[in-house]
C-alpha cells in the first residue's frame, strides 16, 4: 500500500497530478516562535501541518477533491521582535506571498482556498479584502482552528499561547519535542493597566517580553496526550466537515 496521500501536495507526484483537478485548496499557515520553555519554535506550523492533513483526509474520503499546499512557517511576529529567532513577517509580505499562490491557484483553474492560520498574529481579514478585489471569481477564506470548538470543555486553564492546550496538542502530536514538566513555565501574562483594554474594546500590541516571563500565556500545567488527542480528534472532524461543505457549494449562490 502507497504511503503517498493523495491530497498532500508534498507528498504527491507529477504521475498523478497531471490529469488532476481540485476543488479546494488548503493553505496551513503558521509562525516561527517561543512558545515558552517547553514547546518547539516550531509548534504553530506542526499544528497546521497535522490538523490540516488530518481535515482534508476526512474530506476526501467523503468524495471531494482537496490539496493540502506545504504549511508556510513564518507569521507576524511584530510584538516580539527581541525575543530571539522570533521570525517576523510584516503583514505587507503576507500580502505579497498570498497574491503569489492565489495568482497560481486562479491561473490553474483551482477557485477556492481556505487558508487554515495557527498563529494569533497572523489577521488575514484585510488582506483576503484586498486580495478579494483583484480575484473576484476566487472564494478565499481564512479559519482560526483554535477558535473552532470551545476550549472549556476539554481544558481546565485558559491561555492563548503554549498554554494547556497547545502543550496536550503537541503531547498528542510531537511529544518527542516536548521537555519534561520541570520545565515548564508557568505562562502567566502581566496585564494592561489601562482599563479599557481589558474589556476589549481597544486594541493594542503585546509587547511580548513584558508582559510573560516565560513567552507563555497559560499555564500549561494540567496538560495531557489524551487530552490533545481528544481535542484533535474534534477539531479536525469539524474542520474536515467544513472542507467538504466548501468544496461542494457554490460559492455564486451561498446567500438565502
Amino acid at each position: 500500500m502507497s504511503a503517498i496521500r493523495p491530497y498532500i501536495l508534498a507528498e504527491t507526484n507529477w504521475k498523478a497530478l497531471k490529469d488532476a483537478k481540485f476543488d479546494l485548496a488548503i493553505l496551513p499557515w503558521g509562525a516561527t516562535e517561543a512558545h515558552n520553555f517547553h514547546l518547539p519554535y516550531a509548534t504553530d506550523v506542526y499544528e497546521s501541518d497535522y490538523i490540516a492533513a488530518a481535515s482534508a483526509k476526512i474530506a476526501w474520503e467523503r468524495g471531494v477533491k482537496v490539496i493540502v499546499l506545504p504549511a508556510m512557517p513564518f507569521g507576524v511576529n511584530t510584538g516580539q521582535s527581541d525575543i530571539y529567532l522570533d521570525i517576523n513577517l510584516n503583514p505587507s509580505t503576507q500580502l505579497a506571498i498570498l497574491d503569489d499562490i492565489v495568482t497560481v491557484l486562479n491561473r490553474q483553474g483551482i477557485k477556492k482556498l481556505m487558508i487554515l492560520n495557527s498563529h494569533g498574529g497572523n489577521d488575514f481579514k484585510p488582506l483576503l479584502r484586498e486580495i478579494g478585489l483583484r480575484f473576484q471569481d476566487m472564494f478565499i477564506c481564512s479559519s482560526n482552528w483554535f477558535q473552532s470548538m470551545d476550549k472549556s470543555k476539554y481544558f481546565e486553564n485558559p491561555g492563548d499561547h503554549a498554554d494547556e492546550m497547545e502543550t496536550s496538542l503537541m503531547l498528542y502530536l510531537k511529544p518527542e519535542l516536548v521537555l519534561a514538566k520541570e520545565y515548564w513555565g508557568d505562562g502567566k501574562e502581566k496585564k494592561n493597566t489601562i482599563k479599557a483594554f481589558g474589556e476589549g474594546w481597544v486594541w493594542a500590541e503585546r509587547k511580548w517580553s513584558q508582559i510573560s516571563k516565560d513567552t507563555g500565556v497559560g499555564n500549561p500545567i494540567a496538560a495531557t496526550k489524551e487530552k490533545g488527542e481528544a481535542f484533535f480528534k474534534d477539531v479536525t472532524q469539524k474542520m474536515g466537515d467544513f472542507m467538504y461543505e466548501l468544496a461542494m457549494a457554490d460559492t455564486k449562490n451561498l446567500y438565502k
